[in-house]
């Protein structure tokens, strides 16, 4: 699948590709646990349980993110032998005001929303995304959320959804870091993708190949002409 001739509206995912959420994540955990004298000797361990967590409660019925953060929380702190409280589990989703953009984020959003229509398509609740987007200072022409689909990527409802209200794939691509999340439902609904690689992840035979990779947001500008 290739990209298209002319490209008019670009959408991006927005935890992990322009937010820098593992580094969040990773900080809110500790700051939380380091109250009571427990610490993560292995941030790549937590952040590695936090996903496969995460992903299996958003694979359940629908509900806020914020608290399928709550969740996880919990969970990830019964596996490590953390005794946290359910109670105290919202500095999760407490914490996401302070989950900072890639430092090359704002520059490269600048080019692109300069040339394009954009969007967000994001596995985040309204209010958690509008919490983010203060550090994001530019419009967007549209945001899909889980909250607004209610049902978590890769289930393709978001992608759907984006279509619908677009009224045609014709000149869209996606930007997103996640394989899992948003490369493999672009694949199986046609639409182009750029995979933001940021973890040089390997595919494995018989796994589906994106539109395109590259290893930063600049680089996807560059590939698409800004």
């Amino acid at each position: 699948m290739a990209l298209p001739s002319k490209v008019t509206f670009v959408s991006f995912d927005v935890y992990g590709t322009l937010i820098d959420s593992e580094s969040g994540i990773g900080d809110a955990f500790e700051r939380e646990a380091q109250r009571e004298g427990f610490s993560f000797d292995d941030r790549d361990d937590l952040l590695r349980r936090f996903h496969e967590i995460s992903r299996e409660i958003e694979g359940g019925s629908y509900e806020l993110y914020a608290e399928v953060l709550r969740r996880t929380a919990v969970r990830i702190a019964k596996d490590v032998g953390w005794d946290l409280e359910p109670s105290r589990s919202g500095f999760l989703p407490d914490s996401v005001p302070r989950w900072l953009p890639f430092r090359e984020t704002n520059p490269q959003l600048k080019k692109f929303t300069s040339k394009f229509e954009t969007g967000l398509i994001s596995n985040i609740d309204d209010k958690l995304l509008g919490q983010t987007r203060r550090h994001i200072p530019y419009d967007f022409d549209l945001v899909v959320t889980a909250q607004q689909v209610r049902s978590y990527k890769p289930d393709p409802a978001h992608f759907k959804e984006c279509e619908r209200r677009m009224g045609t794939k014709k000149g869209w691509v996606h930007v997103a870091a996640s394989y899992y999340h948003d490369v493999e439902p672009c694949v199986k609904a046609k639409v182009p993708v750029v995979w933001v690689n940021r973890h040089k992840e390997e595919l494995e035979s018989g796994q589906a190949k994106p539109t395109a990779e590259v290893k930063t947001l600049l680089e996807a500008a560059r590939l698409l002409g800004v």
